[in-house]
């Protein structure tokens, strides 16, 4: 192929350019501020850098729950694809069987058809004995009819069954680019997050990184939260009532230390929701997979009517969710290159709180 001549692009699904299209803008706007400057007179502070990454995690854990949320209906709809394969397979089984019955069947018609039932009984040696097997025939003959009939609807469903296992693989493909385009969001946000920490020295690095468990100041404009009620910063004993809730908690302090990584659920490594998740499982109780749904499970609580064990939600878009474990106190899985750790229940902007048990 000649070198002046451009290989042929496939057009993009609309998903995809939304995709292209956001991370572009993300990327044009942080290079803009970031690492554009070199033309500028001044570098961004410590403090801009800190800030644009705090909003570059952020956005990637709301695209990280916008992930698990369609991976669990990526899943749920491949199991619905394999359940649909499965009953159109015993279906076409039982019909395979059919057919060949009736094939046995009208073969043997067929070589025994040659005389009419009047010529038949006329030549036959014993007319009652004919009589008996015709009688013996014709009830044969209704339920070869029966037969029939129940081989076409069996066809007509499994026509059905293949419609609707062509319809759910559509769903799934749906679903499969969605965590695609999720997960390009993900990479792109924690890969420019990354080289802008790599702009801090190691001193301010590790100043970012030790409050990076929570201890952030709040956005631009909000509003911060009160300080609970006796909140202090050492940890608080771990309940030992054997209630559910002391279970999930004592999973929650086993997990400290595990690495945060997105769309994990354990047992070596957790996002946010993939930890109390897990917790709350190992009490024998189940939440749905995502912040925006766990804060539907089970009762609304208030900040002052905090208990150990119950799930505290932040930020406006309900992104983030840690487990308090008293003394205004919470375990958590804060965000990429962080690990599971205990942190002021105040250090982010309030979503609300549930109790699952």
């Amino acid at each position: 192929m000649a070198s002046h001549r451009k290989p042929r692009q496939r057009p993009l699904a609309g998903g995809t350019v939304r995709t292209a299209a956001t991370l572009a803008l993300a990327g044009a706007a942080t290079a803009t501020a970031f690492e554009g400057t070199s033309h500028a007179d001044s570098q961004p502070t410590p403090a801009q850098v800190k800030a644009e990454v705090d909003r570059l995690y952020g956005d990637a854990e709301a695209a990280t729950e916008r992930y698990n949320g369609a991976k669990v209906k990526a899943d749920e709809a491949e199991r619905a694809l394999s359940g649909l394969r499965d009953e159109a397979a015993r279906k076409e089984d039982r019909l395979n069987t059919a057919r060949r019955s009736l094939g046995a069947v009208a073969a043997t018609q067929y070589r025994s058809g040659g005389l009419g039932p009047a010529l038949q009984l006329a030549m036959a040696t014993d007319p009652q004995d004919y009589l008996e097997r015709a009688s013996l025939l014709t009830r044969a003959g209704d339920r070869t009819a029966a037969d029939v009939a129940s081989v076409r609807r069996g066809l007509d469903e499994a026509g059905q069954l293949r419609d609707k296992a062509a319809g759910q693989l559509a769903d799934l493909r749906a679903r499969r680019d969605e965590l695609a385009e999720q997960k390009a969001v993900i990479e792109g946000r924690i890969a420019t997050a990354q080289r802008l920490l790599a702009r801090l020295t190691a001193e301010e690095r590790a100043a970012y990184e030790a409050r990076s468990g929570g201890d952030a100041p709040a956005p631009a404009g909000a509003t911060a939260p009160a300080r609970l009620p006796g909140a202090r910063t050492s940890a608080p004993p771990a309940p030992s009532d054997g209630s559910r809730a002391a279970r999930a908690v004592a999973f929650a302090y086993a997990a400290i230390g595990k690495p945060y990584v997105w769309g994990a659920t354990g047992p070596g490594s957790y996002d946010c929701s993939g930890l109390t998740q897990a917790a709350w499982k190992s009490a024998g109780v189940s939440l749905p997979r995502t912040t925006y749904t766990q804060i539907n499970a089970g009762q609304r609580v208030t900040r002052d009517g905090l208990a150990p064990g119950d799930l505290v939600f932040f930020y406006s878009g309900v992104t983030h969710v840690g487990m308090y474990v008293g003394h205004g106190q919470m375990i958590h899985a804060p965000r990429p290159g962080s690990t599971v750790r205990l942190a002021p229940v105040d250090s982010m902007p309030w979503a609300g709180a549930s109790r699952p048990a």
